[in-house]
């Protein structure tokens, strides 16, 4: 079966069409053939290589996907063929304590789909039936497969980590990801004030045509701390999400109001930073890390996209002949929002 990924971990010139063995779903699972994918930022760290973390190569890209489910294994129920769907990317056991408590994002075992297992960009999948939702029927097939990772990430981020509340005031660092266009929306439909963060305005229109309510600019002769201080009227702000890292980290904690929190969901820039604790405990402050969404946040979260409240925002779609060119879309400069491949 073919697909888009790489044969050795590597930069972009690793990159191609790959063979691999056409899936069979087991008990428990469903094989879902593609009609659409999308990329993250994760897989650009997948295809350099994540320290400890073993894929098998050659090796299928790709975290989300939407289609039609093709078959399933013994003991399931509830689907047919030919049913539209789309995927919840994070694959939990089940069985470890974690999962038991509703709490599969702490599953032991936890795994993602294209990272720890072959991906979307190809033709068939197949997961765990509790991992197959009924496509919503506003979306298309690249915005169904544009929401899945992005909307879980922000919205467990911002509603169960963050704690964010109504009247709250709330910061994004960084401008135009796929997570950053999901966590603007989120962020105003839990009532904050949204502000991002960024180091050119290049994005700001796009931003705040989501919902955003200001953009500030920040560089070595304004640095962020003191950007999202005034941003803040000097209040400082009750959430920031940082995914950014080594760079950005310590200048989001001095910018926290009291009893703040900072919310950690990636590195893109490096994962090792220095920390005042004083500031944290002073301000009585907190660093909170998270990953993916448990099984009940990502119902609600869907449940959301489908009534229109949160849209999909896909920044480009190109047909999967085009992989190389949309994965290379990535590292842009004007990014805003998902890359999708589509698939006859």
């Amino acid at each position: 079966m073919r697909g888009f990924g790489f044969a050795e971990h590597g930069g972009l010139d690793r990159l191609g069409f790959v063979e691999i063995a056409e899936p069979v779903p087991g008990p428990g699972e469903v094989r879902v053939r593609v009609r659409a994918a999308a990329f993250n930022h994760l897989d650009r760290f997948t295809l350099e290589g994540i320290p400890g973390v073993p894929v098998e190569r050659p090796h299928v890209l790709g975290s989300d996907g939407a289609g039609t489910v093709d078959s399933f294994g013994d003991g399931v129920t509830g689907f047919s063929p030919g049913q539209e769907v789309l995927l919840n990317p994070g694959i939990w056991d089940g069985t470890c304590e974690g999962c038991r408590a509703g709490h599969e994002s702490y599953c032991r075992n936890f795994r993602i789909l294209g990272e720890h297992t072959q991906g979307s960009a190809t033709t068939f999948v197949v997961v765990p039936a509790r991992n197959v939702h009924p496509r919503p029927e506003r979306l298309s097939w690249a915005e169904a497969a544009a929401v899945p990772l992005v909307f879980q990430t922000a919205w467990r981020a911002l509603r169960t980590v963050g704690a964010l509340q109504p009247g709250e005031q709330m910061a994004l660092i960084g401008a135009g990801g796929g997570v950053t266009t999901a966590a603007v929306q989120v962020g105003k439909l839990l009532g904050a004030r949204v502000v991002v963060a960024a180091r050119n305005r290049g994005k700001e229109a796009a931003v705040r045509a989501l919902g955003a309510d200001d953009f500030v600019e920040f560089d070595a002769d304004h640095p962020l701390d003191k950007a999202l201080w005034q941003a803040s009227s000097k209040k400082g702000f009750d959430v920031i999400v940082d995914s950014v890292g080594t760079p950005t980290l310590p200048r989001s904690i001095r910018a926290l109001a009291r009893g703040g929190r900072v919310v950690v969901m990636g590195a893109t820039a490096g994962p090792m930073a220095e920390v005042d604790v004083r500031t944290l405990f002073w301000r009585q402050a907190s660093i909170r890390g998270t990953t993916m969404a448990d099984a009940a946040e990502f119902s609600e979260v869907l449940g959301h996209i489908a009534a229109g409240r949160l849209r999909a925002v896909i920044d480009s779609s190109r047909p999967l002949d085009e992989a190389v060119a949309a994965f290379q879309r990535l590292g842009a400069p004007d990014l805003v929002g998902k890359v999708v491949l589509t698939l006859p």
